[in-house]
């Protein structure tokens, strides 16, 4: 495990302050030294002329300079436990890690850019570790691919089905193009998302239907009653959600995108908006609304040109994401003085039995 030092400035104040303690000591016993020179006027070398008494000063010697190493490392393990050692507590930081809920709109228009999405995170699972990742698709109504989970072989398993079965969609040409056997297969993944006549990529229903995969989400206004209990669960795991949509819709929803990012702001997950659109509508009005829809509640809202592909931006708001989770880790550190304090007490205590031996 990797070790922080919670109080490093504390360590380089004790630091100081020995060296500067050190330094008073050598000047007083220099001067001292100096003065017992001049009024001395025998040679210790002459009284030490035996062999007893010269056996007895070379044991005195290395007695003198063991005590020394011993009072130094003592000085130092002294010093690191000023600084506070801590390492980050693996139950808390796997209770504080994040869960994923991957949020695609797969209507017509978007279909094209729903791939790259999804082998994006195909390829970003290989780093997590304790994140909960759910896919949910939406176009008129939602369906829930696969819930929140850690078994990554099902996540990848999934993933990999869902970008195959999306593979050469880009246009309409290509669907018509399609054999029987790949247009099923699409029509398979595509099932209970179009129950809805006349309404297409209805974005504020499918942003609810995402949120409810998380927990601590409550449907309608009694979501500020129950803010007390969300409020822990986030405490516990940061909730986030990748929306990725072109933001153009068709038909009435039951939600808004604004009302639905208000029930996810009271709820403490995080909404993060990816445009997945052709470029030229980048600047369309209901691009620029969803932008200043997403931001206004917190979130990170990417479009293309921001990157070099749709890749580059799942990528940028998964490194947000993470940085901001580091953060939170520190809460999380605890300290760790017990093997620092074990040598500290050995080492103490071998300076005091050399120490009693250099009395006697």
């Amino acid at each position: 495990m990797t070790l922080h030092w919670l109080w490093p400035w504390a360590a380089l104040i004790a630091v100081v302050v020995i060296v500067a303690l050190v330094t008073l000591i050598a000047v007083v016993f220099g001067r001292k030294r100096m003065s017992g020179d001049a009024a001395r006027v025998y040679n210790l070398d002459d009284d030490l002329n035996t062999e007893y008494t010269s056996r007895l000063f070379h044991q005195w010697r290395v007695l003198n300079r063991l005590a020394v190493v011993l009072l130094v490392g003592a000085l130092a393990l002294t010093v690191v436990l000023i600084a506070r050692p801590a390492v980050v507590d693996r139950n808390a930081e796997r209770s504080a890690s994040r869960d994923i809920v991957l949020c695609l709109d797969v209507s017509g228009s978007t279909l094209p850019y729903d791939r790259a999405v999804i082998e994006t995170y195909l390829d970003l699972v290989n780093s997590f570790q304790g994140e909960r990742i759910g896919l949910s698709i939406f176009n008129s109504t939602s369906r829930t691919v696969f819930p929140l989970t850690d078994d990554y072989d099902l996540v990848t398993s999934q993933l990999k089905a869902a970008a195959q079965a999306l593979r050469g969609v880009e246009t309409q040409d290509d669907i018509d193009k399609m054999s029987d056997k790949d247009y099923q297969r699409i029509s398979d993944w595509l099932e209970g998302t179009q129950n809805r006549k006349d309404s297409t990529s209805l974005i504020g229903d499918g942003l609810v239907s995402c949120a409810a995969m998380l927990p601590g989400f409550v449907y309608g206004s009694d979501q500020s009653a129950d803010s007390g209990s969300s409020s822990s669960a986030s405490t516990r795991r940061a909730a986030s959600i990748v929306l990725a949509t072109d933001n153009v819709a068709s038909g009435t929803p039951t939600y808004t995108l604004t009302q639905a990012l208000d029930l996810t702001s009271a709820a403490h997950i995080s909404v993060d908006g990816l445009y997945s659109g052709p470029t030229q509508s980048e600047s369309d009005e209901t691009t620029v609304q969803m932008q200043q829809q997403i931001e206004s509640h917190g979130g990170v809202f990417l479009t293309q040109s921001a990157a070099s592909d749709i890749s580059g931006l799942v990528r940028e708001i998964d490194h947000r994401r993470v940085n901001e989770n580091k953060q939170r880790e520190l809460a999380s550190l605890i300290d760790v003085p017990g093997w620092w304090t074990l040598a500290l007490v050995l080492c103490t205590a071998a300076w005091m039995l050399v120490a009693w031996r250099l009395r006697r």
